[in-house]
């Protein structure tokens, strides 16, 4: 078992969930339901994932999860170009967002590479 609170890509996952509930705040009541809702749960499935998958008994278990993270790194990207047509978000801030999950991205992918190469799998 691995400690996911000592994993730099948990915690900047967490602080992904903070800016993304900061900026739904701003959405339209309709949406919170719906696309403001749907954001907040990807981001905050980004650093459950992680954590989860620190819990599991196997390094494949681990890995599992950790593509499960990724997978909710990519939903987030594209519920943001989604908000960004309909005008709930500026693209400026969208770029700098997509900068942060391009980062978490790479570092999950990290984590995973070292995880394989441990050869418990």
């Amino acid at each position: 078992m691995w400690n996911y609170r000592k994993l730099d890509v948990w915690k900047r996952a967490l602080n992904l969930t903070k800016v993304i509930y900061e900026i739904t705040r701003d959405f339209p009541n309709e949406e919170k339901y719906g696309l403001s809702g749907q954001l907040r749960r990807a981001s905050v499935s980004v650093s459950s994932n992680i954590a989860e998958g620190c819990g599991r008994r196997t390094s494949k278990d681990y890995i599992q999860f950790l593509h499960n993270a990724m997978g909710s790194v990519k939903e987030v990207e594209s519920e943001l170009f989604v908000a960004e047509k309909l005008g709930y978000i500026k693209m400026v801030d969208v770029e700098k967002i997509l900068k942060e999950l391009d980062e978490i991205g790479k570092m999950i992918s990290g984590v995973i590479r070292h995880i394989s190469e441990m050869k418990v799998v």
